[in-house]
Parts: structure tokens; sequence; C-alpha cells
């Protein structure tokens, strides 16, 4: 009866020593009824005895291992706050607008910083639009740049355009997001384990099918949240840079309208200039009539005179020699 006493004495003092660490500063809380009506009239001279050694050891041993617990978790929670300062995870964004003097050109020499930079093409569009007769090539380039080239690709494509015409980066800080997920997921590994040893406990086929279903549940819930752990690793390894390439078009000179003549505005009619106009043309037959005697008397005429002169003397000579004998005959 004397042990029974010394082990209700060690549990009802594991008991207080528990409670008195979990609540603290709290005020004590009075002992339930239905342990003093199970210590029994033994329980007071035991309480006056010493406690034993092992109790006492236990004792100690117990708020030792509460101790070291204590001061691990707040190493562990120093560490991780650390790692976290150390190693953030930050998604980067860009987006580039550049105005380029030949789209060609430029497509390439933006596929080279892709090359030089370590990074990969995630899309590309090209199109071309009708200006002023021609048709214009654009292009509109996305790419994974590695996170540590994020600043020297964006420099190496300023440089490729005659103008940059819009630039707009921006970040996202999925650091705590990404602690959080590795909380729950160690918090659901360690669920898993113990689902686990259940199963391998289970007495029955019943009991095996339910705890295998929880542990189906548990693994699905670990795929999922190391999926978004993946993703938030990957997104922030590597920035998104989205470049736009323009080109330069040019300037349209719109043509000059030819002035249009004002129609001539009428004139009243007037007897006198009709008379004046009238002479004038009378003066200038005369002239031509003249002009052309001119011609008659100092170009025809020696030229054609002569060759219709002797013609018609030798006309003269032979009808003289055809009325001689006639005039003879006519005589007899």
């Amino acid at each position: 009866m004397k042990t029974g006493s010394r082990f209700t004495f060690v549990v009802l003092a594991a008991l207080a020593f528990v409670l008195s660490g979990c609540g603290g500063a709290a005020p004590a809380q009075e002992t339930p009824a239905s342990l003093e009506a199970g210590v029994d009239v033994e329980y007071a001279a035991a309480a006056e005895e010493p406690m034993p050694a092992p109790a006492a050891t236990m004792v100690a041993e117990k708020t030792s291992d509460e101790a070291a617990s204590v001061s691990n978790s707040g190493t562990m929670d120093v560490a991780a706050a650390s790692v976290r300062q150390s190693n953030r995870k930050i998604i980067k964004n860009a987006e580039i607008k550049l105005l380029v003097a030949d789209s060609d050109i430029a497509i390439d020499r933006t596929t080279q910083v892709v090359g030089d930079v370590g990074a990969y093409i995630i899309s590309s569009r090209i199109w071309y639009q009708p200006y002023a007769g021609d048709n214009y090539k654009y292009a509109t380039i996305t790419m994974g740049v590695p996170v540590d080239q994020f600043e020297t690709a964006l420099r190496r494509l300023r440089a490729v355009a005659a103008q940059v015409l819009d630039e707009n980066a921006s970040g996202e800080d999925v650091t705590d997001k990404y602690v959080d997920l590795q909380s729950q997921l160690g918090n659901l590994e360690a669920t898993r384990d113990r689902i686990r040893t259940f199963l391998e406990q289970a007495n029955s086929v019943e009991e095996s099918l339910r705890v295998n279903q929880e542990l189906s549940e548990i693994e699905r819930q670990i795929e999922e949240i190391q999926g978004r752990m993946n993703y938030l690793s990957d997104r922030s390894a590597y920035s998104t840079i989205t470049v736009n390439i323009e080109p330069e078009l040019p300037e349209i000179i719109a043509p000059t309208p030819t002035p249009t003549a004002p129609p001539p505005t009428p004139e009243p009619w007037n007897p006198g200039d009709t008379f004046e106009s009238s002479k004038e043309t009378l003066t200038v037959v005369y002239q031509g009539i003249f002009d052309l005697m001119i011609w008659l008397l100092i170009v025809i005429l020696p030229i054609f005179g002569p060759p219709i002169f002797v013609v018609w003397s030798i006309w003269y000579l032979l009808k003289g020699k055809q009325a001689k004998p006639t005039r003879e005959a006519e005589e007899e």
C-alpha cells in the first residue's frame, strides 16, 4: 500500500510540474475533487517522507529534456530566419519596348543575348504591318533569364535599340510563402510517417483500408505542396523578360498642292479695240502680200524664169514653122 502511495505521489508531482511549465505565471488551479477522493490516509504519511531518488532523477531528467527542447527550438528558429535572409526567393519580371532601325538585325541580336546570358526562349511572335505601301516587321520575344543575369540581360537589350520606348521591371518576394510551404511539408511528412506506423500495426483489413485511405490523402497533399515549392523555386531562379521590337517608320511628306489659276474675267465689248485689231490684221495681210511678191521677184523668178523662157521660145519657133507651109499652100 505504501508503494502505491509513492507511485501516486510521483505521478501527481510530474503532473504538477507539467502544469506549472505550461501555465507559467498563471494562478494555481485547485485540485479536482476526483483526485482528492482517490487519496487515502496513507498519502499524508507518504507526503511527509522524502522523495525517492529514482523519482527525483526522473523529474530532473524531464526538466533537462524540456529545457534542451526549448533551446533547440530557439536555435532552429534563428537558423531558419538566417537562411531566409541569406537565400531569399524573389520572382523578377520585366517588359521592355525597343525602337529599332532594322527588325531583322534586332531579332538576331536579341537571340544572341539569350544565348550569351544562359537564358532560354519561352515564346516568340513575328508579324507584319503595312505602312505607306510597305510591310514592316514587328516581334515579341519572351525569355527566361537566370536571376543573376537579369540586370546584364536588360543592359544588353537596351544596346540593341535605337531608342528605348518603354521599360517596366517588378519583383515579388515569395520567401515567406516558400517557408510556410516547407513547414506544412514537414508536418505532413511527419503525419505520413505516423500513419505508416499505424498501417503496420493494423489488426484487420478494415483498419488497413481506412488507414491507407488517410495515407493516400496525406501523400496527395505532400505532392501538391512539393509542386508549389518547385514552382516557386523555378520562378525565383529564372526571371522573365518580354521584349517588344518595333521598327522605325519613315515620315510621310504630303505633296504640295498645285495652285489653280483663277478663271479669266470677261471683258466688255469695245469698238475701238475691234477697230485697232482689224487694222493690225489688215496691215499683217498687206505685209504678207508684199513679202510674197518680193519672194517671187527675187527667188522664184530667177530660178524658174529662164527655163520657162527657153521652153516658150522653142514652142514659139516650132509653131512658126508649122504656120508658114500653111500660108504658102493657101497662096497657091
